[in-house]
């Protein structure tokens, strides 16, 4: 008698209803995954991912109290078996580079088609990492570089308001969408994020997210 596998187990986490509709229609047509929550921010999908145990989260990288970078590293601390495949319409490297250091396994665009995704919900369930290669080598090299790049920042310490900075840095959010989450004007946050590069001797963003997660580790 042949053993029916389990369906794999989804939760969706989009701030846009009409994108959640649209997913869960879309995938409850395919036998093997079942759609078991839906979730419109950060502080929803980790409560929900807490409590539904889902085996892979298909998260946005924007959301509407965070991002879906910060969502996937406290669901990831606390429930170290889930995979996280990021669902979002930007492509930027910063992006991508947050979500290999805070632990992904896919970072795929909205642009992708139904059985191209399909298929790589299936690949990350089954251990597969679809992170850009590239980035993802990147990413390792920054680390392994990191403390001679942030070491004297230990010595000179960060203003409160630059380590505000900091953290949205590393969860991927552009300078705009910095400024409406701490209420500045993107002069300011740019001010800050100079400063705060000439501290840690720094030039790249992606840089400030590797020192930022080497800090919490």
């Amino acid at each position: 008698m042949r053993v029916k596998s389990k369906p794999i187990r989804l939760l969706l986490v989009d701030d846009h209803q009409v994108v959640r509709v649209g997913l869960r229609t879309l995938l409850t047509n395919h036998r093997g995954i079942t759609v078991v929550g839906e979730a419109a921010s950060k502080a929803a999908a980790v409560k929900a991912v807490a409590r539904l145990k889902p085996d892979i989260v298909l998260m946005d990288v924007r959301l509407p109290d965070g991002s879906g970078v910060e969502a996937a590293r406290e669901i990831l601390a606390k429930q170290p078996a889930t995979r996280i495949l990021f669902l979002t319409s930007y492509a930027e490297d910063d992006s991508i580079l947050a979500a290999t250091l805070v632990g992904a396994q896919g970072y795929v665009l909205k642009n992708i088609d139904s059985s191209a995704l399909i298929r790589s919900i299936r690949a990350v369930f089954n251990g597969q990492s679809l992170l850009d290669p590239v980035v993802t080598q990147r990413a390792l090299n920054w680390i392994k570089a990191g403390p001679n790049q942030a070491g004297p920042v230990r010595e000179k310490s960060l203003a409160p308001q630059e380590e505000r900075v900091l953290a949205l840095v590393a969860e991927g959010l552009t300078n705009k969408e910095i400024a409406a989450a701490l209420q500045l004007s993107d002069k300011t946050v740019k001010n800050y994020l100079s400063n705060m590069f000439q501290k840690l001797h720094i030039s790249r963003r992606a840089q400030a997210a590797t020192f930022f997660v080497k800090r919490q580790a």
